[in-house]
């Protein structure tokens, strides 16, 4: 095949002779060669635009694989040119690259779909408007194949709730509902996730309330056990010496003893019904210097520290119930360091952007790890005379303003408890 350049100079060299031959025919009036050289002047034409249809009719080959998706054809140069070969192969190995990717990111597609299609956790993707555009299998099976998402899901979503309740028939599903924003080509849409924790909550109800009757049967029956047994001694002796003096005052004493456990029994049943009956938080804007002035006041001891922000601060809490936290708190903290030469508590804040962090920190004795670990479970002390409801009191109360308190202990070297809330 001869070359597109030499092809394209010979057309150009032919043009100008036949121009040249034909103006020179008329010029001494020979119709015949003037007849000929017009001929052959259309023929060049028509040869060049059939040079210009072979190359349009690879690039229309070219515009055809891609538009068919089939990014598996080679692409042939229309001239034996160097330059032409080299941009033939050039768009072959695009193609390729093309197909090449194609089917790397249809790979991945399918990989990721089965991935998620094997997950016991529902997936998927709306938009703005609540339409559901992508689930897996786990959220078809949830709700089947609707378009909008579930009235629930959506007001969960609003409410910025992390577990939403889903009515499907006779059943309910209490589901861990996870939110995220993505954007996809130039629009904001919502990665859902909702994981089924019916079966979890069920189960830790049911440990909960088993770790609560053993609580409450090992403080009864450490009361009634010994009651029950003195009262049947005393019965005896009764029986045995009704007019003897000793006798009535060994029953007058085991009657003490009877009055003395029935009314530690009744303390304990009314610290339970304390962690029962505690009420909804009433949120205002407290200014945190403010807050800090009060602490200081109830507790003006040279050991207390209490250190926050120079800047104006506000905080959205139930004040009274925040100060029952810390007093309680405060008050721990001080007995801990009771046997202190030196003893440093100190309080603070640090505001950042997302929470409030409180710490508590002391230089008292230090808890065990076993004991770190059930300080806020009810009714555990390591008092003498303590009821065990303080801590677990502060944590509810923590937890329904939507916080988290956490400790941190070595024994021997103090302790350290952490409060976060969310920022205003």
């Amino acid at each position: 095949m001869k070359t597109y350049g030499y092809h394209l100079i010979l057309h150009i060299a032919g043009l100008v002779l036949c121009i040249t031959a034909g103006v020179l025919a008329i010029q001494h009036a020979l119709l015949f060669c003037s007849i000929i050289c017009g001929l052959l002047l259309v023929g060049i034409c028509y040869h060049l635009y059939r040079i210009q249809m072979r190359q349009t009719e690879t690039m229309g080959r070219l515009v055809e694989c891609m538009k068919q998706n089939d990014l598996g054809q080679r692409i042939c140069a229309p001239f034996a040119d160097p330059q032409m070969q080299k941009l033939a192969d050039d768009l072959s190995l695009a193609l390729k690259n093309l197909r090449t990717r194609i089917v790397d990111e249809e790979v991945k597609h399918q990989y990721y779909e089965m991935l998620l299609n094997k997950v016991d956790t529902a997936v998927l993707v709306a938009d703005r408007d609540n339409r559901i555009e992508w689930m897996n299998k786990a959220a078809r099976e949830l709700w089947g194949h609707c378009a909008l998402l579930p009235e629930e899901v959506s007001t969960a979503i609003q409410e910025n709730r992390q577990v939403a309740h889903l009515q499907k028939g006779n059943a309910t599903f209490d589901l861990s509902l996870s939110v995220t924003h993505i954007q996809l080509q130039g629009r904001t849409c919502r990665l859902i996730s909702l994981k089924n924790i019916h079966g979890a909550l069920e189960y830790k109800e049911m440990e909960a309330w088993q770790k609560l009757i053993r609580v409450l049967t090992h403080e009864i029956m450490n009361s009634i056990t010994p009651i029950i047994s003195l009262a049947d001694t005393l019965n005896e002796r009764s029986q045995e010496h009704p007019d003897d003096a000793r006798t009535r005052t060994y029953v007058q004493q085991g009657l003490q003893v009877i009055y003395r456990r029935g009314k530690g029994l009744l303390e304990f049943v009314e610290n339970y019904r304390k962690l029962t009956r505690i009420s909804a938080p009433v949120k205002v804007e407290i200014p945190l210097e403010q807050f800090f002035t009060d602490l200081q006041r109830l507790y003006p001891e040279p050991e207390f520290h209490f250190e926050y922000p120079s800047s104006p601060l506000k905080w959205l809490a139930d004040r009274t119930q925040m100060e029952q936290v810390f007093i309680n708190l405060l008050k721990n903290a001080r007995e801990a360091c009771a046997h202190r030469t030196h003893p440093d508590i100190r309080v603070r804040v640090e505001a950042h952007e997302q929470e409030l962090v409180f710490e508590i920190r002391d230089n008292g004795e230090g808890m065990l790890p076993e004991v770190t670990e059930r300080i806020f479970v009810p009714f555990f002390t390591t008092k003498s005379n303590g009821s065990g409801i303080g801590l677990t009191l502060c944590k509810q109360i923590v937890s329904l303003h939507g916080g988290q308190i956490s400790v941190q202990s070595t024994a021997g070297k103090g302790s350290c408890f952490r409060l976060s809330f969310p920022a205003i």
